[in-house]
């Protein structure tokens, strides 16, 4: 069988359509990296899979029509920097973070990434065009307190991404707290890692006087 065909059999054994493949997580038994590559780039020009970014691929989803829907940025974040294996490593903050949660109506020119895996506490890459800068969490993260920690990131900053005020700024923020769980107690072991200006964000904010609730 050729080197070629090897390649493809194990990204279709380890990888599902659709799904990010990144170049530092594929092991093909018994083939050097330099082999691989050469492999991928075969594959990618014979249609088998895609490049999405340097080192970064999928298996296209095939439909009626042909080819479906390419990756989103959104997948190869969470792949990327966001998860190891099923466990959360890391969150989405800033702009993006208040838009999912409908606090502002802007969208990103950047995406703001805080993980375990960032190796500096802050550093900028270009995927798919996009500015990502990738910063160290204030708190380990885990599959048990990334929730918390997203949502404290977001109060660090909420005064200046939010375009609600007021009341219903309060409310949609406990109508997320309520969503996800997250109990004022619960942010208390960590409100000594963030910034200090978090106190003053919770009080504008109006969610302050929770902390005792």
């Amino acid at each position: 069988m050729a080197q070629v065909d090897d390649v493809y059999n194990y990204l279709k054994t380890n990888f599902k359509e659709n799904e990010p493949i990144l170049l530092s997580k594929i092991n093909v038994p018994g083939m050097k990296d330099v082999s691989v590559r050469q492999q991928l780039k075969k594959l990618t020009e014979e249609g088998q899979i895609k490049r999405f970014d340097t080192g970064i691929y999928f298996i296209p989803r095939k439909s009626i029509f042909g080819f479906g829907s390419g990756l989103s940025l959104e997948d190869v974040l969470r792949k990327k920097y966001l998860m190891e294996g099923k466990e959360p490593c890391g969150y989405i903050g800033g702009l993006a973070f208040a838009n999912q949660i409908g606090l502002t109506t802007q969208l990103p020119s950047v995406y703001e990434i805080y993980t375990n895996k960032a190796t500096m506490d802050y550093r900028e890459v270009l995927l798919s065009n996009m500015r990502i800068v990738i910063r160290r969490p204030y708190v380990n993260v885990d599959g048990k307190n990334y929730a918390v920690l997203q949502f404290l990131n977001l109060l660090k900053e909420v005064v200046d991404v939010s375009e609600l005020e007021g009341k219903e700024l309060t409310d949609r923020l406990v109508g997320y707290m309520k969503r996800k769980g997250i109990r004022f107690d619960s942010l208390k072991p960590f409100l000594p890692y963030y910034p200090e200006r978090i106190y003053k964000n919770m009080y504008e904010v109006g969610l302050l006087h929770g902390l005792s609730a």
